[in-house]
């Protein structure tokens, strides 16, 4: 497949994913539709182009890891893993539903592909160190992802993490940062300043890149440049707008964690069908 058409199926697809994210929250009625947008593009990426792994093995030993640390935006990973096949599509009607495997955070006990249950921030990059410390035991190649929020960073956990990974030279970890910018009570800079945050990832031994976390030939070539980093951990950071590709839901911190009503649906779905 040449790069422009590689870029085109994946800009397709990722078009397609953020379809269902709005269709599973809006027939659920609640969810996450704001961080499931804005990171769509990078787990589009991910999985249908850099993972190593298969929906009819799930547990397939030597698989690469993918472990969605904002667990809140489960939408996406339901997203990703039916138009996979780790499940019917048509299951996705059943988000938040009584007895349904997909929850409103990820249930690996229930729900294939998910690889750790998720939803309490902070704790997604300190699981990856321990499933990469155990790959190098093991003399595994897998690389495990670990996608992060930029609120959770707040989270003092994610910086003790961060020393682990450099400490043990985990080269098999690569975090992704959703870098929207917003989270659940305001701007970040307002809540918490980050900046400068690519000098404080390299202070703590990481390897770091800076992407629009919305352009996919910059996520490719990034993803495709951290493979071959060797000694230490690396973070993109990647900058996304919160509730990309529908124009009401894009900058606003109020679709954080709510549902469209049926108007905002339809007219959501008429902008991602053009």
């Amino acid at each position: 497949m040449t790069d422009d058409k590689l870029i085109q199926t994946l800009e397709a697809k990722a078009k397609l994913v953020r379809r269902e994210i709005i269709k599973m929250i809006y027939q659920a009625g609640s969810g996450h539709p704001g961080g499931s947008l804005s990171a769509a593009d990078l787990v589009t990426v991910l999985f249908f182009h850099v993972l190593r792994h298969d929906p009819h093995r799930p547990l397939w030993p030597d698989r690469d890891r993918f472990i969605l640390s904002k667990g809140h935006c489960a939408p996406l990973l339901y997203a990703v893993l039916a138009e996979s096949g780790y499940f019917p599509k048509e299951e996705l009607k059943t988000l938040r539903k009584i007895g349904s495997r997909l929850q409103g955070h990820p249930d690996m006990r229930k729900t294939p592909g998910v690889e750790v249950s998720t939803g309490s921030l902070g704790q997604g990059l300190s699981v990856a160190n321990g499933i990469a410390l155990g790959g190098k035991i093991d003399r595994k190649d897998y690389t495990v992802y670990v996608l992060l929020g930029d609120g959770e960073i707040n989270e003092g956990q994610i910086w003790e993490a961060a020393m682990l990974a450099s400490h043990y030279k985990l080269d098999n970890v690569i975090a992704v940062l959703d870098y929207n910018g917003l989270q659940v009570d305001g701007p970040t800079c307002r809540i918490m300043g980050l900046e400068p945050l690519s000098d404080k990832w390299k202070a703590f031994g990481w390897s770091v890149m800076e992407i629009n976390g919305h352009n996919i030939s910059e996520i490719i070539e990034a993803l495709k440049k951290v493979r071959k980093s060797k000694g230490k951990p690396t973070i993109i950071i990647a900058h996304t707008v919160k509730g990309k590709g529908i124009s009401f839901m894009e900058n606003e911190v109020d679709w954080h964690g709510k549902a469209p009503n049926e108007e905002e649906f339809n007219q959501a779905m008429r902008e991602l069908s053009n």
